[in-house]
């Protein structure tokens, strides 16, 4: 299964994917819990790119999408409430899978 998730923060994410157990800790730092085959940090989602002059100074800031989001793909029905996105333009895909397979509404 696919998820396409989005959290407040990074931090909030990390918090949230730990107590579903997407993560786990280990001494060599966060890996992936049983069952998940991959997690994708997308990040903040740039809807419009920033100006910046010749010597790269800003002079508009770039425009984000709301929220920070994860791709999760894993074995099991995880329910991540609020946090299950529906995105009508996505910005990742997982090889093998077209990115309107990627919406799921499980869980």
């Amino acid at each position: 299964m696919i998820y396409k998730l989005k959290y407040e923060n990074k931090d909030s994410a990390v918090a949230d994917l730990l107590a579903k157990g997407v993560y786990v800790n280990t001494e060599d730092g966060l890996a992936y819990g049983e069952g998940v085959a991959a997690v994708v940090e997308i990040g903040l989602i740039v809807l419009q790119d920033g100006t910046y002059d010749n010597d790269y100074n800003e002079l508009t800031p770039p425009i984000y999408a709301d929220g920070y989001h994860y791709d999760v793909m894993a074995e099991q029905v995880i329910d991540f409430g609020t946090n299950l996105i529906e995105p009508r333009n996505p910005k990742h895909a997982f090889a093998g899978h077209q990115i309107t397979e990627e919406v799921i509404n499980e869980a």
